[in-house]
């Protein structure tokens, strides 16, 4: 298997928490290196502007400390799985 088939989960800080009435699924934007994107934070429902968590197809899972998800998203800046990558 080729490490390009996997699907990562990346890190990323959350910039923004959106609160919608009429969406029952909280979401916000998340900083991954500069790249923000809107993310589904149903999953992290206690995460709060500022914290880190790790994103997989477009869903935060779960939430990490800065260190970690620093050293992930070094690895993978380094095996060059940021390059194509697509966050949505």
């Amino acid at each position: 298997n080729h490490i390009n088939d996997m699907c990562l989960a990346i890190p990323g800080k959350i910039t923004t928490i959106t609160t919608d009435a009429d969406n029952p699924f909280r979401s916000g934007k998340v900083s991954f290196d500069g790249i923000v994107r809107e993310v589904n934070l149903s999953m992290v429902p206690d995460a709060t502007v500022g914290d880190y968590v790790l994103v997989h197809v477009g869903t935060a899972i779960s939430t990490v400390d800065e260190a970690e998800a620093q050293i992930t998203f070094n690895y993978l800046k380094q095996i060059g799985e940021l390059d194509d990558l697509d966050l949505q």
